[in-house]
């Protein structure tokens, strides 16, 4: 374990650390609300847990929150779940994203990229006005505080303005990536009920064009709530009968207006991967994200007005929600939207290379992709703005440091980061003023008490345990959609250890204060940096008549690789031949994306359950993982034991 390697592979310079926004944070925090002057970030983040109002109150402060009405206090109740965050204060998303306009309005806010790679800018003074114009057309159509607004769109500027126009007008957002099938988005969207659906005519990924006017027609007939429809002609294409113009929505040069909401007011609606059912709907608020992300980007990402922010991402994945609130830190957000290696595997380099990006952030599995295939990013781009680059979705394995170490600079800042969709934000990652180890992230982030447990609720350093967190985030959840009772939200995090946030995720935390992740405790699927439900597959791969059953599992591999086998029992009389395989294959692609495809189809005997008729997930991916049978399950809860013999042999014969 990399805890016995102590020396580190970068340390930020004196310079740096003194130019950090964190470090005049603490000095400032020390002065006003009591926090430590003296031991640096450990210093911080231990009274940032211990006193837990005091630290957000300073957040707060320190960004200059705008509150319409004040708080009575910061916590009103510090239950999980059921926190109360900033009682009686009512304040505003998107008026906090575009308050640079003010001071900066002919700089770029957006910087839009598609295959071409070629930026367009979007002042913050256009973003403005397209925002004011949207949001006054929304109130025009009958759009309410409340109200859900939908986006079937890629990662282009039109879904920022109408993330930012449906918040101005307290309504709550939502949206899936066009590579999604009409059954994902239904899925998700069904639950919702959405008024409003912006969408797109189709999407260009990979040098080609992807029409999606039939799934746009399908998503309007299932979706019966919606009061209008709203097209956006990315190929060019003519609205469909009864569908608004994009353009006729967005002309008008009008101020935006910003409906102050309280502060748990719904911001949007994320999903869970569908791992057992259903994805679930989760809601977050509009005060919670903007303080959580406040002090994420601007402190630990140490973005400011100078900055240039890129992720690769999609509007289907939480990044794509944390990258556009970079807006709140007055930061340059690079919009990217197209496959993350076309023309070739350099791609996002010369992305970052063509804006000026100062923070990259990509997927692990882009950075190892990138190692294998021999890219040279320091060769080949220019690559000196860039002073930090961040990897999320997976584990950053040890080889992916040093090769970004060795590759793009000696004095690069390495921040392998770690949250998840359900509080939209990290609970260990990045710190500018801490030094970088590798296979290591560098800390816990302020305001969470990270933990690891042993299955007693015991907290352990040095040993794996279970990703905890003790006490409330302002991002957590305000609830699930459609869970009246709130019961779906508590087994999902709080059913282990009571009043305590289990997260599903094996880490360590190391005696010197650094975060390793092992994976999921769970079985998530997680690829490409995309968490993705079983339950998906599963639904696409059940409906051939040749398959009986299936069972999907992602492993991942220790050299930072990922497999994704899927297992099918067959009907009687029928046989896994190329043409069964390719029909597998293409439903799965057609129905949900290409990335739903696995890595291989193996015939099995048999599906194991456990007694309640449940798929066992868990317990066969850790037989893949070379975990011993009799470790692997407990034996009295498993229909059949010996069709679990199969994977144990197979992981051995892998091995």
């Amino acid at each position: 374990m990399s805890t016995a390697n102590p020396q580190p592979l970068w340390r930020p310079d004196p310079q740096r650390i003194a130019q950090a926004q964190i470090t005049k944070f603490q000095t400032w925090a020390a002065e006003h609300h009591g926090a430590p002057a003296l031991g640096g970030y450990p210093a911080l983040h231990r009274w940032s847990v211990d006193e837990l109002e005091a630290f957000w109150k300073a957040v707060t402060e320190w960004f200059d929150v705008r509150f319409t009405s004040p708080y009575a206090r910061v916590l009103g109740d510090r239950s999980m779940p059921g926190a109360e965050w900033f009682p009686g204060a009512t304040l505003n998303y998107a008026e906090h994203a575009l308050r640079a306009a003010a001071t900066r309005a002919d700089e770029p806010a957006l910087l839009h990229v598609d295959e071409t790679h070629e930026p367009c800018p979007v002042t913050w003074s256009e973003l403005r006005r397209q925002v004011g114009s949207l949001a006054a057309e929304l109130r025009a159509l009958g759009v309410r505080p409340g109200d859900r607004i939908s986006g079937y769109l890629p990662n282009i500027p039109e879904a920022v303005v109408a993330l930012l126009a449906t918040a101005a007008v307290g309504a709550v957002w939502t949206s899936c990536a066009p590579d999604f099938g009409a059954r994902s988005v239904l899925d998700r969207f069904q639950q919702v009920e959405p008024v409003v659906l912006f969408t797109v005519d189709g999407y260009r990924y990979g040098g080609k064009e992807h029409d999606r006017s039939d799934v746009v027609a399908e998503l309007r007939r299932e979706l019966p709530t919606l009061r209008a429809v709203v097209h956006i002609p990315l190929l060019g294409t003519e609205a469909p009968e009864g569908a608004l113009e994009w353009s006729g929505l967005t002309s008008a040069d009008v101020a935006p207006v910003f409906e102050p909401v309280p502060f748990d007011h719904p911001l949007w609606v994320l999903y869970s991967s569908g791992t057992t059912g259903l994805p679930k709907a989760i809601v977050q608020s509009q005060g919670g994200i903007l303080v959580e992300h406040l002090k994420q980007l601007g402190l630990h990402c140490d973005l400011g007005p100078g900055d240039r922010f890129f992720w690769y991402t999609s509007t289907g994945w939480m990044m794509w929600n944390f990258l556009v609130s970079g807006l709140l830190t007055g930061t340059t957000i690079i919009l990217y939207d197209g496959s993350p290696g076309y023309p070739d595997t350099g791609a996002q380099w010369r992305i970052a290379e063509r804006t000026g990006a100062t923070l990259f952030g990509t997927s692990a599995a882009y950075v190892m992709a990138c190692r294998k295939a021999g890219v040279h990013p320091s060769r080949d781009f220019d690559l000196s703005t860039v002073q930090c680059v961040a990897t999320t979705g997976s584990p950053l394995p040890p080889d992916g440091f040093r090769w970004l170490h060795d590759e793009v600079r000696e004095d690069l800042w390495i921040a392998s980061v770690s949250g998840g969709t359900d509080v939209c934000s990290c609970f260990a990652g990045a710190v500018p003023t801490l030094p970088v180890h590798i296979g290591e992230l560098q800390a816990p982030c302020l305001g969470t008490d990270l933990q690891s447990w042993d299955p007693n609720g015991t907290p352990l350093i040095d040993e794996l345990g279970e990703l905890v967190v003790t006490n409330p985030m302002p991002s957590m959840p305000i609830h699930f959609w459609n869970d009246p009772d709130g019961s779906r939200y508590h087994d999902s995090y709080f059913a282990m250890y009571p009043g305590v946030w289990r997260h599903g995720d094996w880490i360590t935390l190391t005696s010197r204060g650094s975060v390793i992740i092992h994976g999921r405790s769970d079985s998530t699927l997680n690829r490409q940096g995309v968490r993705m439900g079983s339950a998906d597959i599963y639904e696409a791969v059940e409906r051939l008549p040749e398959i009986k059953e299936s069972l999907v599992i992602g492993v991942e591999q220790p050299d930072g690789g990922y497999w994704m086998p899927l297992f099918v029992q067959l009907t009687p009389g029928a046989a896994l031949d190329d043409a069964l395989l390719g029909r597998i294959k293409g439903t799965i692609r057609e129905q949900l994306s290409p990335r739903h495809v696995p890595d291989e189809v193996i015939e099995v005997p048999g599906i194991p359950h456990t007694l309640t008729g449940k798929r066992i997930e868990v317990p066969v991916k850790r037989l893949l993982q070379g975990t011993p049978l009799d470790k692997a399950v407990n034996p009295g809860s498993v229909d059949d034991l010996d069709l679990l013999r199969f994977y144990e042999e197979l992981a051995r014969k892998r091995a």
